[in-house]
């Protein structure tokens, strides 16, 4: 195929894909964007997936959030704190309606927190020092406590891994082993099922109702203020089309744009290239405890002496400006930082060590069932180069493609690996999300409670609850290293280092928050 019969094949799928997504009058103003993965799962209580918690930012709202300045905030309520710092009190403002009408009360909070509370890591550790949280009156929950938990606004402020996002009661209500069937929030945008289409594109609508907070928007928190009529995320896996696409206009925006394809936009004064922030992501390696081979610590370690991160970063980024070798599962250059255990992944690897561990542990060739994301650019590279490093250093692999989403339904499965499940993907944390271990869902060792890979481990569970109880920052730090030497050694994960994609926008678009996440409030688009 010539280049330019390619060029007019690319056109023809972007008209495709955003005829195929297109509503509305033409005279909306509305933004297109093409994010880092295709959204499939609604549900953000079920999954930790980026894409969904993006997803959830644009139709529900939280009771606080955390500002610019990494100070918790009113957003849906205010709060008061007893001295004793048990009762916590949260009084929701006036003007908060769900989508379908209904006003916001407590009971749909209290509902809300409750299934919050069963899934995430850090709602796991705060419900197990919860007397109770109940709805007092339609306008007020009180949550109280057992014993004091110093980072409580902190963990249910959070902006990442599982906000405690606010549902109907009925919604909320469903099991937390069961996706919810309806999207209703009383967020800025509302969800439009009927322009939903998975492998196509989403569209979300002002909320027209919506009543932001009167402070300026700072981080997650302050006024919600929505400036234009839709926003539609459109799915373009190929990451050219969806540079030309950025450059025609039919596109406004690329989450994550390669580094390789940078020089194709430089020159172009109708785009711009940025980091969204200066917090960057870790990339990692999960491995399925309950099945052969990694149900063996051994061979985990085997696994983690096999790796090396260079490698993997240099396939994932490509220029190394954008990444950084690091072992420190709680980023580097925050205060928990330690590498303890990680001298042959921040070097070569040691594959010859990683032999001798395998025969050493018994290993049978037992198959190692790799999930390989096909699409988008913050995946692909992982599970190819680690593929090489695991072989070379004596494990049979099984690397099977997919794309993300599918990776992301079959990760929650424990089936056998045979059977439909699997033994190791990769996948991303934002710095933030993994920086201390109350939020960290790597470091859940809850057995079936924790996250997919279902580790069972008491010991840093126990860790974990020392360092809530620590009252000094040195006696955090203290706790802090005795997490990362028990990672290493049980291998709660893989780390594989630091990278920080920057995202690609016409320039039509601007005031967009500096946020980790990508929120679409805020942001104005002008004509071209």
């Amino acid at each position: 195929m010539n280049n330019s019969v390619m060029l007019s094949f690319k056109r023809g799928l972007v008209a495709s894909v955003l005829a195929l997504t297109a509503g509305g009058a033409l005279a909306e103003t509305t933004v297109t964007a093409v994010m880092h993965s295709d959204l499939r799962v609604l549900d953000p209580v079920i999954t930790t997936a980026h894409i969904t918690r993006d997803h959830a930012y644009m139709i529900y709202d939280v009771l606080v959030a955390e500002d610019a300045n990494g100070e918790i905030k009113p957003q849906m309520a205010d709060f008061t704190v007893s001295d004793d710092l048990l009762t916590y009190t949260f009084t929701l403002r006036d003007g908060l309606a769900f989508h379908d009408g209904a006003p916001v009360t407590a009971e749909d909070v209290v509902a809300s927190l409750t299934r919050w509370g069963k899934r995430d890591t850090g709602g796991q550790l705060l419900m197990d020092v919860t007397e109770s949280v109940t709805a007092s009156d339609e306008k007020t929950v009180v949550w109280t406590l057992r014993e004091p938990f110093g980072a409580f606004l902190a963990t249910i402020g959070k902006p990442s891994a599982v906000p405690p996002f606010i549902m109907p009661k009925r919604i909320a209500e469903t099991p937390v082993e069961q996706s919810i069937a309806e999207h209703i929030g009383s967020g800025p945008f509302r969800f439009v099922p009927e322009e939903f289409q998975p492998g196509v594109g989403v569209t979300y609508a002002k909320n027209e109702d919506y009543v932001p907070r009167d402070e300026p928007a700072s981080g997650y928190a302050g006024g919600k203020v929505v400036n234009v009529d839709k926003v539609r995320w459109v799915t373009m896996s190929d990451s050219m089309t969806a540079v030309n696409a950025l450059q025609s206009g039919d596109i406004d925006l690329i989450e994550s744009m390669p580094v390789d394809l940078i020089p194709l936009l430089e020159g172009d004064d109708t785009v711009t290239v940025e980091q969204r922030s200066p917090f960057g992501f870790q990339t990692m390696g999960r491995m399925n405890f309950k099945y052969p081979p990694f149900d063996n610590p051994q061979i985990r370690k085997a696994a983690l002496m096999a790796m090396s991160q260079e490698p993997v970063l240099a396939a994932l980024m490509g220029d190394p400006a954008y990444y950084k070798v690091c072992g420190a599962i709680f980023g580097c250059g925050t205060r928990f930082e330690t590498t303890t255990g990680t001298d042959t992944l921040t070097a070569a690897g040691d594959p010859e060590g990683a032999k001798a561990l395998l025969a050493e542990a018994g290993y049978d060739g037992t198959p190692v069932v790799l999930m390989q994301p096909t699409d988008g650019p913050t995946l692909r590279a992982q599970p190819v180069v680690a593929a090489q490093q695991l072989r070379a250093a004596g494990f049979n692999v099984d690397m099977q493609p997919m794309d993300w989403q599918t990776l992301v339904t079959r990760r929650a499965s424990q089936a056998a690996p045979a059977e439909g499940g699997w033994n190791m993907f990769f996948t991303n944390w934002e710095i933030s999300e993994i920086s201390n271990p109350v939020i960290s869902v790597m470091l859940n060792g809850r057995g079936d409670q924790a996250w997919f890979g279902w580790p069972d481990d008491p010991e840093v569970e126990a860790l974990k609850k020392e360092f809530i109880a620590a009252s000094t920052p040195e006696d955090q730090k203290a706790v802090t290293d005795k997490i990362q030497a028990h990672a290493m050694e049980t291998v709660s994960y893989v780390p594989l280092g630091e990278y920080n994609f920057p995202q690609a926008r016409r320039t039509v678009l601007t005031d967009m928050q500096p946020t980790s996440v990508p929120v679409f409030w805020g942001m104005s688009k002008t004509e071209e």
